[in-house]
């Protein structure tokens, strides 16, 4: 309102006007939707100001302008600006004293505005001139949306009544008319009975105050009444009509979400034996991966076989136990995957994936490092035999040098014995002579010890040299298989732990995300996260065990003739398992197929039953086309009887007319025989009182 205030003061100033304050005062004092300005004196310059702002404003829908003294400028140009408007639905010009021109101007609204449902013109002039409410009839009569009107005290005669009439022949929407206290008479009452057969609409029609004969308005009053009880049939056919449509609709949302809710669980009933497909495929995947392991095992025991025949007999019993072992693994492990069918989801099935691949990681690297410790015993073995060779060389030449001396000795004779004993002694200090030995021993003998000395030290050397080389390098492959083997369970360790961190971090925002509602499901999950844990950590202990006994394994082999006969057996059970497996597959396949033909029955029964209900759905329709071809008699019986009504109306109006015309004649008859009775009274009182008197009866006495 604030900013209308202010641009009707910069259009009254623009005009060269000052606001009114009265106005300004109103408009500031009025709420959102309704100005009012009743009582106040508006100049032209304020109904110009108005014209123009009125159409822009989107928020009025309430215009009142009673008693405004609006003059013939003014009202034109003010209602001249609400043909363009579009939400106002109420003005009321009550007491403006319109005339000509308001009547033109109004008429012309009438035609152009598609908002105004009710209109107020009391105390105005507007049937003073006939050609002028003529235009405003026939703006009546071009209008689509105007419900009520109020005509009250407009000076309006019965050829505005007649122009009146023509404009609600062609009305189809007005239904209150207001027509108290103005000179209608009895033509322009009859000129609006007889339009009101052709008007549907109009239930309400007050003509109180007009001179119309009392049963012209009981007629209008009785017309009014048809149209009252039809309105109302016609508002409750219209219920009745919404009612059932609104049933046929229910009916047909609980008949669709019947199907849906059909279809919905035929889905789920879909979805489970997909999932139970799946689950049973997976579950004979696992067991073909375990027969695959197993076969595995077999062609492992038998290269072991063939590898150590020599020591089969002494790892018999530590087969049955890993058999033993085997078997409760097997068992569990079936036990293990049934339950995680049903229980673990695609996330934990991707989880135990990663970690069963990291756990095959481990064992090959266990594997790999067995195989390198393996080699590492086999090197230090070689080491030993080369030390014992080393060992024997070195006795070799201990008593070969023995056997030099004693023959030096022999040689040199008695001359030498000092010096023998010398050498004989176990000092470095009591050394011969390397002259005197060689001149002691015979010829060639010398050179050929000390050839064999430094043979026998070249080769100490160059085993020696070859041993520390081969112990180096032994000693570098190790420390750089430990290390290699330690990075890469660091980085096995670090994968593990950045799949702890990042099914953390999963785990945290699934709780995050689904909150207090889920508390269930995430205890569901947590508890098959321990028991695969469980199940991981009594996976790793068994791993350990059979390790364990693989090592026991390889240091009893001799036992292992009769294990392969056993194996051998074993095989045959495991196949004969497969074949039972393959069975009970083909039986889930077959109950699959049972349960996809069940489906099937399923679907064609709804079918049938959503048939049936479309059919029953089709009777209510016929039903209601019925109802509502009774609804369209009954508004022709309708019609038949108020066209009925208004012929015995008629007939009783000109039946009223010819009795009128005979009472009338009949009272003038009455009346020519009042005077001549009364003429003959006096004609008769003159004689009996000419006869009394006498003389004065001939004087009086009429001539013969």
């Amino acid at each position: 309102m604030e900013e209308f205030r202010r641009s009707y003061s910069r259009l009254c100033r623009e005009s060269g006007a000052e606001p009114q304050e009265a106005v300004l005062q109103q408009l500031h004092q009025l709420p959102r939707g309704r100005l009012d300005l009743a009582t106040q004196s508006l100049t032209v310059e304020t109904c110009r100001a108005l014209g123009k702002l009125l159409p822009r404003e989107m928020l009025c829908t309430e215009l009142v302008l009673s008693d405004c003294m609006l003059s013939e400028e003014g009202a034109t140009l003010l209602l001249r600006g609400l043909c363009a408007n579009t939400v106002l639905r109420f003005l009321d010009l009550k007491g403006n004293n319109l005339r000509a021109a308001g009547a033109e101007a109004l008429g012309k609204l009438l035609q152009q505005n598609k908002s105004i449902k009710s209109l107020t013109l009391e105390w105005n002039s507007l049937g003073t001139w006939d050609d002028a409410f003529a235009t405003f009839c026939g703006g009546l009569a071009a209008n689509g949306t105007l419900q009520q009107l109020d005509l009250r005290n407009n000076q309006i005669s019965h050829k505005g009544a007649e122009e009146l009439a023509l404009a609600l022949k062609g009305n189809t929407t007005l239904q209150q008319l207001d027509l108290r206290w103005n000179n209608v008479g009895l033509l322009g009452g009859r000129a609006l009975m007889n339009c009101l057969p052709s008007n549907r609409t109009l239930w309400r029609l007050d003509l109180a105050g007009n001179n119309i004969p009392g049963d012209v308005l009981r007629a209008v009053e009785q017309a009014m009444g048809h149209s009252q009880d039809r309105l109302t049939t016609f508002q409750e056919n219209q219920a009745r009509t919404h009612v059932l449509s609104k049933e046929v609709q229910h009916l047909r949302e609980e008949k669709s979400k019947q199907f849906l809710d059909l279809m919905e669980t035929i889905d789920k009933q879909r979805e489970e034996m997909a999932k139970s497909s799946r689950a049973s495929a997976a579950h004979v995947g696992q067991l073909q991966e375990a027969l695959n392991e197993r076969h595995s095992i077999i062609n492992a025991l038998k290269a072991k076989l063939q590898m150590t025949e020599a020591a089969l007999a002494l790892s018999e019993q530590k087969a049955q136990d890993l058999g033993e072992l085997l078997a409760t693994a097997e068992q569990e492990q079936l036990s293990l995957s049934q339950r995680q069918a049903k229980e673990l989801k695609l996330e934990q099935q991707e989880a135990a994936e990663r970690e069963s691949k990291l756990l095959r990681d481990l064992s090959a690297a266990n594997e790999k490092n067995l195989l390198l410790q393996n080699q590492v015993e086999e090197l230090e073995r070689k080491v030993r035999c080369q030390q014992e060779q080393l060992f024997q060389t070195r006795q070799e030449l201990t008593s070969t040098s023995a056997e030099l001396k004693m023959r030096a000795i022999q040689a040199e004779g008695g001359h030498g014995q000092a010096c023998c004993g010398r050498v004989g002694d176990g000092h470095p200090g009591d050394r011969v002579p390397q002259g005197m030995l060689t001149h002691a021993l015979p010829p060639g003998l010398p050179e050929r010890l000390d050839m064999e000395k430094r043979r026998c030290r070249q080769s100490l050397e160059d085993s020696e040299s070859l041993r520390i080389k081969e112990v180096e390098h032994m000693t570098r492959h190790l420390e750089e298989s430990e290390r290699a083997m330690q990075e890469r369970v660091q980085r096995l360790e670090a994968a593990r732990l950045s799949l702890e961190e990042e099914l953390g971090r999963v785990k945290a925002a699934a709780l995050s995300e689904r909150g207090q509602a889920e508390e269930e499901l995430i205890k569901a999950k947590n508890q098959a996260h321990l028991e695969e844990r469980q199940r991981l950590a009594h996976l790793e202990d068994k791993l350990r065990l059979l390790a364990q006994a693989r090592d026991e394994a390889q240091g009893a082999c001799l036992q292992q003739r009769q294990a392969v006969a056993e194996a051998q057996t074993r095989a045959t059970q495991l196949g004969l398992q497969v074949e039972s497996l393959r069975r009970r597959l083909e039986e889930l396949q077959q109950e699959l197929s049972l349960k996809d033909q069940e489906r099937v029955a399923e679907v064609s029964r709804v079918r049938v039953e959503l048939q049936e209900q479309n059919g029953r759905l089709q009777a209510e329709l016929a039903a209601q086309e019925a109802l509502r071809e009774k609804v369209a008699a009954l508004e022709r019986q309708l019609k038949v009887m108020a066209s009925d009504h208004r012929e015995a109306l008629l007939d009783r109006e000109s039946e009223n007319a010819s009795l009128r015309e005979k009472l009338r004649l009949r009272e003038a008859e009455i009346a020519r025989i009042r005077d001549e009775e009364a003429q003959r009274a006096s004609f008769l009182q003159n004689a009996v009182l000419a006869y009394v008197q006498g003389s004065p009866v001939r004087t009086l006495s009429p001539p013969k």
